[in-house]
């Protein structure tokens, strides 16, 4: 039932019955800019997922998506209607998104929350986000699209020529407006996106523009579309009890009992795997002397089935039990002292992938070679950029993420292919494209006391920029 409770919002509704006959004539249109909306966010919200639209108009987005589970809600009657009409699969609710008696009346938790555009239309933002809190778990994301603030002149403009369905006045938001509203209401902001230059076809002009100008640094703040991915921190507490430190190891037989005398109990329940690489100087029996040597401590061993730190990570990651997981490398140059901090960013629910960054703070003479340091810098900075999350440092080995959320990860890694020898950028992306809450934890970073290091510094140099070009695009250039 509809409850309008504003003169404004009634104005809108009289806006919207009004127009809703001619919304798939105009949108046929804008078919090519609605294209282009859609792309994106089949990016962002997988196929087969439970989805929630609000303001949905006549479904056409939801129903792109192909949902699992689909719900979409709207206060237009006759949008509702046609979109039952278009739609059959998809349940339709008539209702104002405002009113908390119409959002409680949702049943279940959402994978994701859409809402396109409709933040235009709310009276109170702030308000309305801060009701979507009982429809999400801890995994949920709400996904925010709207017009960017610049092109406004340039949209009243296409209404006054007749190339754009005309519209009632709207909010008038900027990103960070849009951030803070987040903010206020209890959401946390995940990451934002910038895309679209050109709303129009124009012989493919438009495409080429939209796919790999729109998103270039600088450029992209004269994008027409705007994107929030959020999630609740009222529904973040993950309740974690345990965790799994995985120790890669190739040749580093002076750092395994070292490893394990270093390792505080910053959780009642660790368990530490040793997976060992083909070593040569006998690490595989000095793993095995330590297990034993500790008794009172949950030690497995395993010897890696095939080559290179990303086999031996998630070998290690599929037997593992913790609800955390990670990452610790044997040359101990992340001193595993401070593993607790990294279990207190992902176990207080305030990240959900960490990720250790080396070049904050300084660093021990002869830790890191020039050239390396100059290109972990390099790549932090185009990562940063091609994820729209900071990241100072991408190749440090320590990473965390939850044993549920790899998991889910692990089901879509055939997206970005299978050619990371070290397994870093592996979870990256993944943790991009499952919109985690990403946190860069500076740590100190010491020189090696055993071993060299395993990392040739220009053949997989080469092997990283020809990962960066293949995640171009399939995150950017879509």
């Amino acid at each position: 039932m509809t409850n309008v409770n504003s003169a404004r919002k009634a104005h809108i509704l009289a806006f919207s019955e009004k127009y809703a006959k001619q919304r798939n004539a105009w949108q046929d249109k804008a078919s090519f800019f609605h294209k282009e909306d859609q792309t994106y966010l089949r990016f962002v919200i997988p196929e087969g997922a439970r989805v929630l639209s609000i303001g949905c108009g006549t479904g056409d987005t939801l129903a792109s998506l192909r949902p699992s589970y689909g719900v979409g809600i709207d206060f237009s009657p006759e949008m509702i209607g046609q979109a039952r009409t278009a739609h059959p699969q998809l349940q339709f609710i008539v209702g104002d998104v405002e009113d908390a008696d119409v959002i409680a009346s949702i049943e279940g938790q959402f994978d994701f929350i859409l809402i396109m555009d409709t933040i235009g239309s709310i009276d109170d933002c702030q308000k309305f986000l801060a009701q979507l809190h009982d429809l999400c778990s801890r995994d949920t994301r709400i996904v925010i699209g709207y017009f960017s603030h610049l092109w406004y002149p340039a949209l009243k403009l296409a209404e006054l020529l007749g190339r754009r369905m005309p519209y009632p006045e709207q909010n008038i938001l900027s990103s960070a407006d849009l951030r803070g509203l987040a903010e206020l209401s209890g959401l946390d902001t995940v990451k934002s996106e910038q895309r679209v230059l050109s709303p129009v076809y124009a012989l493919g002009i438009g495409r080429f523009l939209n796919r790999f100008v729109s998103v270039l640094p600088g450029i992209r703040q004269l994008a027409l579309r705007n994107y929030v991915v959020c999630r609740s921190l009222r529904a973040s507490n993950p309740n974690f009890k345990s965790v799994t430190v995985v120790i890669p190891a190739r040749n580093e037989r002076g750092n395994i009992e070292p490893a394990v005398q270093r390792i505080e109990k910053f959780c009642e329940d660790i368990e530490i795997i040793f997976i060992e690489g083909h070593s040569s100087d006998g690490t595989f029996d000095e793993m095995e002397r330590v297990k034993a040597a500790y008794p009172q401590l949950d030690i497995k061993t395993m010897v890696q089935p095939g080559k290179g730190k990303a086999d031996a990570v998630f070998t290690a990651f599929d037997v593992a039990r913790g609800d955390v997981l990670m990452i610790l490398d044997a040359d101990l140059t992340m001193p595993p002292e401070q593993l607790p901090k990294f279990w207190d960013a992902i176990s207080s629910g305030k990240g959900e992938f960490i990720n250790g960054s080396r070049l904050v703070y300084p660093m021990d003479d002869g830790a890191m070679r020039f050239l390396n340091l100059i290109a972990n810098r390099v790549f932090s900075y185009l990562f940063s950029w091609l994820l729209n999350q900071r990241y100072t440092d991408t190749l440090c080995g320590t990473k965390v993420i939850s044993r549920s959320d790899y998991q889910r990860l692990k089901a879509g890694k055939a997206y970005f292919g299978d050619f990371d020898p070290f397994g870093d950028f592996d979870l990256i992306f993944g943790a991009s494209k499952l919109n985690l809450k990403t946190i860069d934890l500076p740590i100190r970073y010491g020189a090696r006391v055993y071993g060299e290091t395993q990392i040739s510094r220009f053949t997989h140099g080469w092997m990283l920029l020809k990962m960066v070009t293949f995640a171009f695009f399939k995150i950017k250039a879509i």
